[in-house]
């Protein structure tokens, strides 16, 4: 069962019009008859509400030339769709790609998921488990990561977008490899970063950016959201490169935006239950690069070089110096890494 956000409220977006749907350019018709209002997040993007089916409705923000290559990004664990930098989205549409990010469900102002009755599970015992090659399929979790796929193929179709780009971030390059094996006709090529195939024994994260998963900030106040992301960020992002009053900035807006932290729970629940999913990585047909930093002390970049010899022909590239994160620094190499690989004839 789902539960909808109040959207109005909690994104101050304006009332849509009854009287008609509202398109950014007449070309946008072509990807359904949806409400779309300028983003309250981004100069350069528009905001809609998405239904995909079965009770669930995804915040989408979409930019861009609507005639050029559509590339839907995934973002990872826990994060709304603000972690991709707007530089770095800019960037994207700037390089020829009509640009689609979304907040995957339980989180931002993408509908909740609430299931009763749900059993308290030790997040650190399945970590274990998974790490020594024990299932964790019997637990029983609120949802696992091919329904947060299902979700991006429906958003896709409801989208009327055809053959997609896709570049998914440390979970959502996880589900982005779930989709582009079962829905083949859907994507066109593939870019990962900072991912895993979440397989038994990989080289697990340092202790200081494992601790980033498990700790939890001293309260849910504002002021202790904020200084717990700020602390998280400097764990895993990039040394010399974390900007500080950025990270203060955006965790504000997503406090404010929508503060639910029973969705990065069950996130987490959901790729740990999940357990690997190399059978799907090994079914990807789409040409696939994948860029992983040397510094990431959370998915070390082993695990990206095990994505890259799992997925047939697909290849790796590693960033020196970067984390697990995005900087401004490292944008402009990425994007052309990502966009020549895309664009490729």
């Amino acid at each position: 069962m789902t539960e909808k956000n109040d959207i109005n409220n909690a994104a101050n977006l304006p009332e849509p019009s009854d009287s008609s749907l509202s398109y950014p350019t007449p070309e946008w018709q072509k990807f359904g008859e949806h409400q779309w209002c300028a983003s309250d997040l981004s100069e350069h993007l528009y905001q809609a509400m998405i239904d995909i089916g079965d009770g669930i409705e995804l915040c989408v923000e979409a930019g861009g030339n609507p005639n050029h290559p559509p590339l839907l990004m995934i973002m990872g664990l826990g994060s709304q769709m603000i972690f991709w930098p707007n530089h770095f989205v800019k960037r994207l549409i700037d390089a020829g790609f009509f640009v689609i990010r979304f907040d995957n469900r339980d989180i931002g102002l993408s509908s909740k998921v609430q299931i009763d009755g749900l059993p308290r599970i030790s997040q650190l015992k399945m970590m274990m488990r998974l790490q020594t090659g024990l299932s964790n399929k019997g637990t029983q979790v609120a949802y696992n990561l091919t329904d947060m796929a299902e979700d991006t193929a429906r958003l896709i179709k409801a989208l009327q977008l055809g053959k997609t780009h896709l570049l998914g971030a440390s979970m959502g390059g996880m589900i982005a490899q779930i989709v582009a094996a079962r829905y083949p006709s859907l994507i066109q090529r593939m870019a990962l970063m900072f991912t895993t195939t979440n397989r038994a024994f990989l080289k697990p994260p340092k202790p200081r950016q494992l601790y980033t998963l498990i700790n939890r900030p001293e309260s849910h106040s504002e002021r202790d959201i904020v200084r717990h992301s700020v602390w998280f960020m400097k764990t895993v992002g990039t040394p010399g490169h974390v900007n500080v009053r950025m990270v203060r900035d955006i965790a504000k807006i997503r406090y404010q935006r929508n503060f639910h932290p029973l969705g990065t729970v069950q996130q987490l629940n959901a790729i740990l239950a999940s357990g690997s999913i190399s059978r799907f990585s090994k079914q990807v047909k789409a040409p696939t690069i994948v860029l992983h930093g040397s510094a990431d002390g959370l998915l070390p970049a082993s695990q990206g070089r095990v994505v890259a010899k799992t997925i047939p022909n697909a290849k790796f590239h590693l960033i020196e110096g970067m984390a697990h994160d995005i900087p401004e620094y490292y944008q402009p190499y990425m994007v052309d890494l990502i966009s020549n690989h895309l664009l490729e004839k």
